[in-house]
């Protein structure tokens, strides 16, 4: 029994997932797959496209075998913590074999190599960093220079062959070297493997591929072109789709939060806001003061960010004051993590994996939302009411006449008896 682990947020599933999947499956020789996924809001800083029971219905119906929730408290954060909170739910499962991550360049070595300076942390290394971030620049500008600075000093360049500035300028290669530092410094067994990325890069706003990239399939979407994009990802996701739009009449995006961002940040408390994830002391003005020059978010957005500043972290800052995620809050969770294992969805395949874990983690498994508060222990009431929070501020994202509140109490998990 082979099992392959794969980090995702198919936002929404389409044919690059597709063939990742597919790929994994194949290079592991694995029998049998886990999806740890984002839910109601992913790591960039926005709110899912549609709802996570939604997502979890696209990747099982299209291959996957079971489907775990990240907790919200890791999925909108940097990569470094994203990548930490996915490995190690992985990791503390015990029954996961392989890691199949993707990455633009497709190559093990390099990507390994920059893992391992990352995890060691050595001395030169460390100082270049800090110069770097005392310039002004942002924490990933910082670390590819101060990596540059390392393999310039110790002549790896010419060892390992690597461009350390293009690897580190490519989303998935980052992710990537985190899975991997986590993996080293998790000591974990769980063997990793690349895919090399193929089809449209990831920020490519236009459906020029077959394989389209999510920013160009949700453009599209969210412009009412939902037709335009039923070429670009599997039936069963077109479906799963329709079926959203005609019971929520509304797909999600960050605008949609306007006015609740609006008024936390104009009429809100400034101490608060310094208090939130990811707000350093300072940045707490310049968005207050930003905020009152603009009342679109995109605009909020891109004013507030820059070098430092990228927008992806305004973006998470945004959600984390909505969520009222602290600095202080996350420092006494962090420690009790993983501290469940939340499933959305599982066909007859993943209930097998559910009796495995059950065997040999000591993770509580909850299939039943309500079923949480049978295990009386604080940190797993808190990491997941976190979770419930957010799938309600992910509705009240969707307006209407009809408020849907409680939805975690009320949507079961995604069954498909059909395809084993």
């Amino acid at each position: 029994m082979k099992v392959v682990g794969l980090i995702t947020e198919y936002n929404p599933f389409h044919y690059g997932h597709k063939y990742h999947l597919n790929m994994a499956k194949k290079i592991t020789n694995s029998d049998y797959s886990i999806a740890i996924m984002t839910g109601s809001f992913v790591q960039r800083g926005e709110p899912s496209l549609v709802d996570k029971w939604t997502k979890a219905k696209m990747a099982i119906d299209n291959g996957v075998d079971l489907v775990i929730e990240l907790p919200f408290i890791f999925a909108v954060q940097s990569a470094e913590l994203f990548a930490y909170g996915s490995v190690s739910l992985l990791h503390h499962l015990n029954i996961v074999d392989y890691i199949v991550f993707g990455s633009e360049i497709g190559d093990l070595t390099p990507l390994k190599k920059i893992a391992k300076i990352l995890a060691d942390e050595p001395t030169y290394y460390k100082e270049r960093l800090k110069k770097y971030l005392n310039k002004g620049n942002s924490f990933s500008v910082s670390r590819s220079l101060a990596l540059e600075d390392y393999f310039n000093k110790f002549k790896l360049n010419d060892k390992y062959k690597i461009d350390v500035d293009k690897t580190l300028k490519m989303s998935n290669n980052i992710l990537a070297i985190e899975y991997l530092k986590n993996l080293i410094l998790l000591n974990s067994k769980i063997k990793p493997v690349t895919v090399k990325r193929i089809g449209s890069s990831y920020k490519e706003d236009q459906l020029n591929h077959k394989i389209a990239s999510a920013t160009a399939i949700r453009n599209k979407i969210l412009n009412g072109e939902i037709e335009a994009i039923k070429e670009y990802v599997p039936k069963k996701t077109f479906d799963h789709l329709i079926n959203y739009i005609n019971k929520y009449k509304k797909f999600n995006m960050l605008n949609n939060y306007t006015p609740i961002i609006n008024y936390l940040l104009r009429i809100g408390n400034k101490k608060e806001l310094v208090e939130i994830m990811d707000v350093e002391t300072g940045l707490e003005n310049r968005i207050i003061n930003k905020s009152f020059e603009f009342n679109d978010i995109t605009d909020l957005v891109q004013g507030v960010s820059t070098k430092r500043y990228t927008k992806t972290r305004i973006q998470r800052i945004l959600i984390h004051r909505m969520m009222d995620l602290t600095k202080a809050k996350f420092k006494e969770l962090y420690p009790h993590y993983p501290a469940y294992v939340r499933v959305l969805g599982a066909n007859e395949k993943g209930f097998l994996l559910l009796k495995q874990i059950k065997e040999k983690s000591a993770l509580p498994i909850i299939t039943k939302f309500p079923d949480y508060k049978k295990y009386s222990k604080p940190y797993v009431d808190e990491i997941i009411s976190f979770d419930k929070k957010a799938t309600d501020l992910f509705f009240l994202g969707l307006g209407g006449d009809k408020p849907f509140m409680n939805m975690d109490y009320y949507t079961p998990i995604y069954v498909d008896k059909k395809n084993p």
